[in-house]
Order: C-alpha cells, then sequence, then structure tokens
C-alpha cells in the first residue's frame, strides 16, 4: 500500500511497511548513514570533502595549525566524497513526522567583551536544565567585534572553542551565527559589543563606509552594502573579511564540525544579522513604530545610484529627499502617502534598485559561506526581519525603507527566498509570537498575515523554512501562536503534516525563562513543539537529513528572482493550534490583547 503525502515543501513518498510503520522514501542518493552527536575529537587532519594544499600552508602559516594567529592558514581543494545507499526513514511512530525542533538563544554576552566565557558554572547549570526539558539545542552570536578585535586576520576562537565544548558536554546541538554587526542599538540588546575596533577607525577617515540616512548621520551597526567589494580595509573587501573569518572559523572548529555539533551557520547580512538595511535604530532615536528612513546615502551608493539611473535613461534622477524622517507616519510624508512618488515610475526605479542591492549583497556571501563550509554536514541559514508595522497600509513604509519592497500587487520576500533556494539555505523569519490584536491599531500592523505571506511563499520556492520569537514571551498565548506557525494546518497522526517548519530558537535563555512558573510554561511547549514525542536526539527520524554541503547552484540572474515578485495567495491557516500549551485561545484571546494594548496606552499616556 502506497499513499503520497504532503511534506512541508512537497510531496513525499511514504510507503505503508512492515507492522504499520510509515517509511520515507524521497531521501535524496547523496544522502549516507545519520550520526548521532558524539565527542569531538582534535582532527589530525581535514577530513571532510577537502584536502589540505600543503604548499599553500608551509607558505603562508608556518606556525601550522595554531589556535589563534594572523590568516586563515588553510587551502581547501574540494574532493569528491563517495555517496553512500539512502536509508529510509522509519516511523516508528507515526507522530515523529510532525517533530519540530527547539533551540534555545543564549545570552548576548555569553562571551565577554575581553573573549571570555562569562560564568561557566551557571551556564552549564541552565544548559543540563534545557537538556533535561527536552530542548534540542542552541543558538549563539559568534561576534567579530570580539574574535578579530586585535587587527586583521588575527582571530582569537579560544573563548568560542570552550563554550561549543560546554554545550557538546550537556548534549545539546548549536546553531552558530557569523555575527558582523554590533551588539547594542536594537530591540532586545542587553550589551555593547561593537564591530572590530581596527575598522572603526578606517570609518574615522572614510566615514562612507558606514549606512548614512538623508541627513547624513552615520549607522555604525555594520557596514554599508556600497563597501562590499571595494578593497577599503587593508587592501582586503568586505565581503572578503567576511570570508577570511567564515574560513577561519571552519578552520578552527574543525573538530566539532566533525563531531556534528552544529547544524546549521547562520551567516550575518546586516543590522541585527538581517539580510536588511538598518532603518530603524533605538541609537539614533527611533521609536516604535516609526517608519525609519532609507539608508543609501553614503557616497558609494549615491554613485551606484546615479550610475545605475544614468543606464536607465534618467541621469537627472537622484535618491529620495522626500520620504520623511525616523519617527513620520506614511501619510505625513510625501513619498509614502496615497499615491505618493513610492507609486511613481521614479519611486518604482529607486525602490527596485534599493531591494535589489539587498538580494545581491545576500547571493554574494553566501556563496562565499557556501565555499568555506563545502563538504562540511550542516546547512547555510539567513534571518529575514517581521517588519509587520504599517503592513496594513498602501505603501508598507516601514518594509520599503528595510529593503523589503513588498506592496500589495508586488511580493518583496519571494525573491529572497529564490535566492536563498540556489545556496540550499534555510529562511529564518522572525515575529513568529505576535498576533495583530496586542499590536496599537495606529502601528497598523499585519504581524499574522506577514507570517503567513512570508512563510508560504518560502514553501512555495521549495526551502526549509524556520523561525524565532522577536521579543521575549513567557505567556501562553504567545507559545500558541508559535506552534500555530510551527504547523499551520496541525499535525497529521499518520505521517508527516501538510506544512511543518524545520526548526524554531526561542529568544532567549534568561534567568526570568529559568523561573520556575516560566520554565514549567516552556517545557510544556517543547512538548507540543515535539508533537507529545519524547527528546529526539537523531533528526534523521523526523526527517531531517544532514549531508555534505556542496556547492551552490548556478547565480540566478536578478530578472529570475524578481520573476518571484508576482504575488501568490498564501497557504491557509488553522485558526488555533491543535498542540496548545492551555490558556486562553481564539476569539477570547484576542480580546482580551485589545483591552490589554488599550490599558497600557493609557498608562503610558498618563
Amino acid at each position: 500500500m502506497e499513499r503520497l503525502v504532503q511534506g512541508g515543501i512537497g510531496t513525499r513518498n511514504i510507503r505503508l511497511g512492515i507492522g504499520g510503520r510509515y517509511v520515507y522514501e524521497g531521501i535524496p542518493w547523496w544522502v549516507g548513514g545519520a550520526k548521532r552527536v558524539g565527542t569531538a575529537k582534535k582532527p589530525t587532519a581535514t577530513k571532510h570533502a577537502f584536502k589540505l594544499d600543503c604548499e599553500y600552508v608551509k607558505k603562508n602559516n608556518p606556525g601550522g595549525g595554531r589556535r589563534r594567529g594572523r590568516g586563515v592558514g588553510v587551502a581547501f581543494k574540494a574532493a569528491i566524497a563517495e555517496p553512500k545507499a539512502p536509508i529510509p526513514t522509519t516511523y516508528e511512530d507515526p507522530m515523529l513526522a510532525n517533530y519540530v525542533p527547539v533551540y534555545v538563544m543564549l545570552p548576548l554576552g555569553v562571551v565577554t567583551n575581553d573573549n571570555v566565557l562569562e560564568d561557566r558554572e551557571g551556564l552549564e547549570q541552565q544548559l543540563k536544565e534545557l537538556h533535561a526539558a527536552g530542548v534540542d539545542g542552541v543558538m549563539v552570536d559568534v561576534w567579530w567585534g570580539i574574535v578579530e578585535s586585535k587587527g586583521p586576520q588575527e582571530y582569537d576562537w579560544s573563548a568560542y572553542r570552550d563554550l561549543f565544548q560546554l554545550v557538546q558536554h550537556c548534549k545539546l546541538k548549536l546553531q552558530a551565527i557569523m555575527s558582523f554587526h554590533q551588539c547594542g542599538g536594537n530591540v532586545g540588546d542587553s550589551v555593547s559589543i561593537p564591530i572590530p575596533k581596527w575598522v572603526l577607525e578606517i570609518g574615522v577617515s572614510d566615514p562612507d563606509i558606514f549606512y548614512t540616512n538623508p541627513n547624513g548621520i552615520r549607522n555604525k551597526e555594520c557596514l554599508s552594502i556600497g563597501v562590499d567589494n571595494r578593497p577599503l580595509f587593508h587592501g582586503r573587501t568586505a565581503i572578503e573579511m567576511y570570508s577570511d573569518y567564515m574560513k577561519s572559523f571552519r578552520e578552527n572548529m574543525e573538530d566539532f564540525l566533525e563531531s556534528e555539533l552544529m547544524i546549521d551557520v547562520e551567516v550575518g547580512l546586516g543590522p541585527a544579522g538581517e539580510l536588511r538595511y538598518p532603518s530603524y535604530s533605538r541609537n539614533l532615536g527611533w521609536v516604535f513604530p516609526g517608519i525609519g528612513e532609507f539608508q543609501c546615502y553614503d557616497k558609494y551608493l549615491k554613485a551606484d545610484f546615479k550610475e545605475a539611473a544614468t543606464k536607465a535613461g534618467h541621469p537627472e534622477w537622484d535618491l529620495p529627499d522626500n520620504a520623511g524622517e525616523s519617527n513620520d507616519t506614511p501619510e505625513s510624508t510625501e513619498f509614502f502617502r496615497s499615491n505618493g512618488t513610492y507609486t511613481t515610475e521614479k519611486g518604482k526605479f529607486f525602490l527596485t534598485w534599493y531591494s535589489n542591492k539587498l538580494l545581491i549583497h545576500g547571493d554574494e556571501i553566501l556563496d562565499e559561506a557556501n565555499k568555506a563550509f563545502l563538504g562540511c554536514k550542516l546547512k547555510l541559514a539567513a534571518k529575514v526581519a517581521g517588519i509587520h508595522w504599517w503592513y496594513k497600509t498602501e505603501s508598507h513604509a516601514a518594509e520599503l525603507t528595510s529593503g523589503y519592497y513588498n506592496l500589495k500587487d508586488r511580493d518583496g520576500y519571494r525573491p529572497i527566498a529564490r535566492m536563498l533556494s540556489r545556496h540550499d539555505a534555510l529562511f529564518n523569519f522572525t515575529c513568529l509570537e505576535m498576533r495583530n490584536s496586542e499590536q496599537r491599531p495606529d502601528a497598523r500592523s499585519g504581524a499574522q498575515e506577514l507570517v503567513q505571506q512570508v512563510l508560504s511563499g518560502g514553501w512555495m520556492e521549495k526551502l526549509e523554512v524556520a523561525g524565532e520569537n522577536a521579543l521575549a514571551r513567557y505567556d501562553r498565548a504567545a507559545y500558541n501562536q508559535i506552534l500555530l506557525n510551527a504547523r499551520p494546518n496541525g499535525v497529521n497522526k499518520k505521517g508527516p503534516p501538510r506544512l511543518r517548519m524545520y526548526g524554531v530558537t526561542y529568544l532567549r535563555l534568561s534567568d526570568e525563562l529559568m523561573e520556575k512558573t516560566n520554565f514549567d510554561i516552556f517545557k510544556t511547549f517543547v512538548r507540543k513543539m515535539h508533537a507529545e514525542q519524547d527528546y529526539c536526539p537523531e533528526p534523521e527520524k523526523y526527517n531531517h537529513y544532514m549531508y555534505p554541503m556542496v556547492r551552490s547552484k548556478a547565480k540566478i540572474p536578478v530578472e529570475g528572482l524578481l520573476e518571484a515578485t508576482k504575488p501568490v495567495k498564501p497557504y491557509t491557516w488553522h485558526r488555533e493550534t491543535d498542540m496548545s500549551v492551555g490558556g486562553v485561545s481564539g476569539v477570547l484571546a484576542d480580546i482580551l490583547a485589545i483591552i490589554l494594548c488599550i490599558f497600557k496606552q493609557r498608562r503610558n499616556q498618563d
């Protein structure tokens, strides 16, 4: 007996086998035998699908495989891995096919500015409690400003090696973020970790390496995409710096990669690690729900736009000067108001250029990440921000200033998904916990519709989609909303659900989370995410296969990416999750949220 079961990103063959077990038959030919996460052993040689270029090593790294030092030190040559026969998945309990793994973000300052692992004993206790609660793993920012703080290509990974060993000891898996941005200035930032000092010093003589608003205010959270390919950093371009960093990470974490501790590497692509412009920054006075500001007024992006406009036959066009200021509303600006500049030929040209620059930026850096981790058994990931305010207006102003050219008649997210598809990267989206009724009415928020649109677009582009909550929440209503988004059509008691997220990362580990009442609810949430199944240490049992990373597919022309701007109807969502953690839900939850929102507004006014 055979049947087709709709899976998370397409149709998969499931055969009803001996003893009523469901057997998955859609495994790619290159998937070999799966392994559990084991104990990392210091490698004597690189063992993935690579061979060491010994002459290069002798010439460029005479000190050998030091954990600290200048340069990457290793040149990798691709080797052909022998494919193994596929091993079908057998669902001993069909409900296991509904399992969504849960990861927890570690504190932002778990490694200090002095490159020291903070409170090892306290952290170890918390990690053990997470493991006991069934949590699958943790996520951590690997800060550029800490590791390469001493000088160009002077990397010190020692504190992160200590941290990774601790995570492994506590039997958790790991998601590592290549954090090429500063910590501080964004919602939820509790510590300050700037980008490397020597990079900031270059910005003293050339401030245009930073994103710039229409008034000339520089944002030093991260480097402008205008310098992606300009050799302004001691002879290296920005992308070359990011690439060298990732290659050094791969070299110095080889033993952890070999043991399959890491399940994915999220590549930082902008402020807060997200693929966007820093259009809204609390450090520069932004207050929710301000529309934000375009961030393309450094000399490099200004020249790029002028060149593009000239090629299009409009050398007279300049960057917008009528889009208002950070805390304006759409209708108060000439650019975003009804029938405003954004609807004109000039406005459309600018917004296309602005958003395309973001697509190209993400694609080029992910291509370098793919080269750096070629042969490793993990996935790449990229994060996209949940800009939910002003979603229910014509202009979607806050999304547009962030670089997401998303309107009622134009999908701004599916082109990103299509770009990610060539790298087989995870599409990580935020604000999974939010409901419209919790937001200020004047913000015109559409958090629920936004999540539905973005996740649907990812699935339609055949991507694995992951996500996280945007703000720390400990209440049942937030958990129930995340559960709904993780399986929008509920569980399937006979096998894989129609739609299922690849994983959810909870923000974040804290003393407040570990308080008994909060942690008891969180443990219930984890159990429900696992579809009432026990913690499963073998991801292949719930259809998560890890195979050696292969080279990214051929580059997709921008024209091909923009074909995905055509709006499509999103998948349908159930109104409520069928795996509730309890508490009020549905209409009653919305009514209570509206009452609470009104109460908070009046209290703030008083």
